[in-house]
């Protein structure tokens, strides 16, 4: 049997407030086509279909028309709800679906696999929703569920009794953090506190292949458990990770291979640091001027309007940073430190450029205004 796994579409996501609706649709007809030319027999998507509980009605359409795709392909589509998702939404349709189509969103329904069939007899997949503890231990009132750790040990332990119940291979699919995965910081919503929530890798011990999401990044636990990541770039952080999926074969005995499929890339993402005329060079232009930018421009002093002067050039930018990379000693310095040791006017202003400008006083046209403003001061307060 051939399962692809994908995860983390959200859907409805924004990218620096521009809309990321055109851009996952063509990424998701891609994948709807991997699907037809390997033969897939199974698409498993693995939470987080939406950004949002509360989705747009343009994601429901999006939702909507790549089911059907990927349907028409032939393939069973299993999906399970994220931490993104409400469970509720997503799962509401589930009995309007056509059949070869499961949302698999209830947590009671953990043990009861869907059985899709082959030449070497059953394959039983598991679907484990996203499990929020302080929610769903009040289905599991003889347990003590405190931790995604201790939720999802649980929820794992129906899996394998569920197994049990019904031979045959095996796949579970959830969403978490799993111990070793490597995450974008400030992107993936935590689904735990402190260390508690990591989940370690000994869980998922009996299937034959887990599929996880929730990571936006293709990380390898193990052999046999995979996140797949976004199908999307959603964080500058993750510019330089490949986006696709995972194909995973099943022969009679269990897993046989799994293979990566590369995904198009809308529009690539880049930072480009130096100073700002660096940055705004023709050669830099020439290159990304057709990409999101991320602009970290390294000039000591802040830049005017520097948003409006890069998208002149670079019309997708969308971040710009200052992060000056030549910093005076003095910079190090306390601000009122710099007070203490100022005597005169002119020292107390110049002590406040420098704090204000890390480091950089007064050019010399600014000195000689600053003197003139000073000296007039002292001419007025003589005549009163």
């Amino acid at each position: 049997m051939r399962i692809l796994h994908t995860s983390d579409w959200h859907i409805g996501r924004t990218f620096h407030g521009s809309s990321t609706m055109d851009a996952l649709a063509e990424v998701l007809a891609a994948l709807t086509e991997q699907v037809r030319e390997n033969a897939v027999d199974v698409v498993v998507v693995a939470g987080d279909v939406f950004d949002s509980a509360t989705p747009a009605g343009a994601a429901y359409t999006l939702l909507g028309d790549a089911l059907v795709a990927l349907h028409d392909t032939g393939a069973t589509v299993i999906v399970t709800s994220g931490n993104h998702d409400s469970a509720a939404r997503l799962g509401f349709q589930a009995r309007l679906l056509r059949d070869g189509i499961h949302v698999l969103t209830d947590p009671l329904a953990i043990g009861e696999p869907v059985t899709v069939n082959d030449a070497d007899g059953p394959v039983r997949f598991f679907g484990i929703p996203y499990l929020e503890p302080a929610i769903v231990r009040q289905h599991w009132a003889d347990t003590e569920l405190r931790t995604q750790a201790q939720t999802l040990a649980h929820a794992m332990d129906i899996v394998r009794q569920g197994m049990q119940e019904n031979p045959g291979r095996s796949v579970a699919i959830a969403h978490c953090f799993a111990a070793g995965v490597d995450a974008t910081i400030g992107l993936e919503r935590e689904v735990r506190q402190g260390g508690l929530d990591v989940v370690p890798l000994a869980v998922f011990d009996g299937p034959d292949y887990v599929a996880l999401g929730h990571i936006h990044g293709r990380q390898q636990i193990s052999g046999r458990v995979r996140y797949s990541g976004a199908p999307l770039h959603y964080s500058f952080g993750e510019q330089n990770k490949p986006r696709g999926s995972w194909l995973v074969d099943l022969d009679a005995t269990g897993l046989s291979s799994v293979e990566w499929l590369d995904l198009p890339i809308p529009r690539p993402l880049v930072t480009l640091t130096g100073t700002l005329e660096e940055i705004l060079s023709d050669e830099n232009v020439a290159a990304h001027a057709d990409h999101w930018v991320c602009a970290v421009y390294t000039d000591a002093l802040a830049q005017t309007e520097p948003m409006r002067r890069l998208r002149e050039r670079y019309p997708h930018c969308a971040m710009v940073q200052h992060q000056p990379t030549e910093t005076a000693e003095a910079v190090e310095r306390s601000y009122v430190d710099r007070l203490r040791g100022a005597v005169t006017d002119p020292q107390r202003i110049e002590a406040f450029l420098e704090h204000v400008r890390s480091g950089q006083g007064a050019t010399e046209r600014e000195g000689e205004l600053i003197r003139e403003v000073l000296d007039d001061r002292v001419r007025a307060e003589a005549l009163i």
